[in-house]
């Protein structure tokens, strides 16, 4: 009787642990993601990882993570639906391992303002999490390639709201018939 007592509680406070564990990792990833949106690294990427963390303990985050991850993948189609779209990402991703590897290094610049001969924030830490950042979007890159560049069914692209769309056609098209026109 003691001992399904014991396992009793210690599987409880595994459980408890396991989940407490999981939403301090969500809201972390939510939180250095924000961060990351203004710092270097991927912001976006680890505010949607955090969120989808979050969504299986919370329904707003449930109900903010669909969405997110409809444009996302709209975005991803999108991105990947032309060879020099998905040229100029890859030459981004590369050109921010580029910077990553300069700022790792840290050279010596000429006086610009109040930092003085070295680049802001150089060092081993930006470094890296820009190098890191552009490996995490050049596989990006060759997922969606593989996902959705030779998807059977070809699907509209969702990027922009179809209220914009409505309104610039709107704005752009002909004049609607007003009392002075003749049928």
């Amino acid at each position: 009787m003691g001992r399904s007592r014991v396992k009793s509680g210690l599987r409880g406070f595994l459980s408890w642990l396991r989940l407490t564990g999981l939403e301090l990792v969500g809201w972390l990833l939510v939180v250095a993601g924000i961060a990351a949106l203004v710092l270097p690294g991927p912001g976006l990427l680890m505010m949607v990882a955090g969120l989808a963390i979050l969504s299986n303990r919370y329904e707003w985050a449930n109900r903010r993570v669909e969405p997110i991850k409809a444009r996302a993948f709209d975005a991803a189609r999108y991105g990947v639906a032309t060879w020099p779209r998905i040229m100029l990402s890859v030459l981004g991703a590369f050109s921010v391992m580029t910077m990553g590897v300069i700022w790792w290094i840290g050279p010596k610049v000429p006086e610009i303002g109040p930092f003085g001969d070295e680049l802001p924030f150089n060092g081993w830490a930006t470094g890296l999490s820009m190098m890191l950042s552009s490996l995490i979007a050049l596989g990006l890159v060759v997922y969606s390639v593989k996902r959705f560049r030779y998807e059977e069914d070809d699907q509209p692209f969702d990027v922009i709201d179809d209220e914009l769309v409505d309104a610039l056609s709107d704005a752009e098209g002909e004049p609607e018939p007003g009392p002075t026109d003749r049928v």
